[in-house]
């Protein structure tokens, strides 16, 4: 990379798809620090349904933003962007290099390119949408948002209830199609000198076995639990964000008895599939990214070639 600027790594991929153990190989042979890019791992509490590293690994190799808010908060890419470039710097005043590991694309994206002055939440139209949605299903408010905005449609899920209000929302407030907004950035791209690493894996079935795998562990480690804890702690509502995250929206309904028990683990794989097929999505439109088979047994090695190639880390 060029010496003009600090280096920091981006390394991206779909959820399970080997990103974690891979960046705790990583950070064992360079100076590295971890900064996490996940949504879900920004809120206290919610550590078995986002696969938060455990205490020895912390202890060993701490993470930044993650523990950063209640359940009951909210997080923006902007507020992600302003928290990474102030970690990122005090990582590079260390002499060390920023290690950004995750899965939330949008955040990855608002980091490089910036965002667009975009008005806050309406909670009126809010409840308007809900309201529309509760009567109709959010799939035909994704198919609304297609005729109004087929950039943006194209990459949402149709049951995808958090990002389909968001674009309607802000069709509504600026009569603008969100895919026009997010490319007039507000802050020009930052001065570091990123290499993004994406994981993406050969064969899309290896990808699912571990998906079902990972998903029957978080079960079995307590994730039921884990959300009625939080229910007992917190004033939660489903239409929270964190309530909408994947594993935790399912076992929401399952205790509203929404859910019958028998289908939680298979509406939870499902949706987690459904997850990663969109993590996949964002990472195509990555050109630059240098792209890896995950996982494999020459995962790190492959990896560890091209960072230690000239111009690398």
């Amino acid at each position: 990379m060029s010496t003009a600027y600090p280096p920091a790594i981006l390394l991206m991929g779909p959820t399970a798809g080997g990103k974690t153990a891979l960046a705790l190989e990583l950070a064992e042979r360079w100076p590295l620090e971890v900064v996490s890019v996940d949504s879900a791992q920004v809120f206290r509490g919610m550590d078995i349904g986002t696969a938060k590293p455990d205490a020895a690994t912390l202890a060993r190799h701490p993470h930044h933003l993650i523990d950063l808010i209640s359940p009951e908060e909210s997080y923006s890419a902007a507020r992600f962007r302003d928290d990474a470039l102030a970690v990122m710097a005090e990582i590079a005043a260390r002499g060390r290099v920023p290690l950004l590991v995750g899965g939330t694309m949008l955040y990855f994206k608002a980091l490089r390119e910036g965002l667009s002055d975009l008005p806050g939440a309406d909670p009126a139209l809010r409840a308007e949408l809900d309201a529309r949605a509760a009567a109709r299903g959010w799939p035909a408010l994704h198919a609304e948002l297609a005729r109004l905005d087929p950039a943006t449609a194209a990459r949402l899920h149709p049951t995808d209830a958090q990002r389909i209000q968001r674009a309607l929302e802000l069709l509504t407030l600026t009569g603008r199609p969100p895919s026009q907004l997010y490319t007039g950035a507000r802050h020009a791209p930052p001065p570091w000198d990123m290499l993004p690493l994406a994981l993406v894996p050969a064969e899309r079935a290896e990808l699912h076995r571990r998906i079902a795998l990972r998903f029957d562990a978080m079960l079995d480690d307590g994730l039921v639990e884990e959300v009625r804890a939080l229910r007992s702690r917190y004033r939660l509502l489903a239409e929270l964000p964190s309530m909408r995250c994947v594993g935790y929206r399912q076992v929401w309904e399952y205790l509203e008895g929404r859910l019958p028990a028998a289908q939680l683990r298979d509406r939870g794989v499902f949706a987690t599939r459904q997850f990663a097929k969109r993590q996949l999505t964002w990472l195509r439109g990555m050109a630059d990214a240098a792209v890896f088979d995950a996982p494999g047994p020459a995962l790190f090695e492959a990896i560890a070639r091209h960072l230690d190639r000239p111009g690398g880390a």
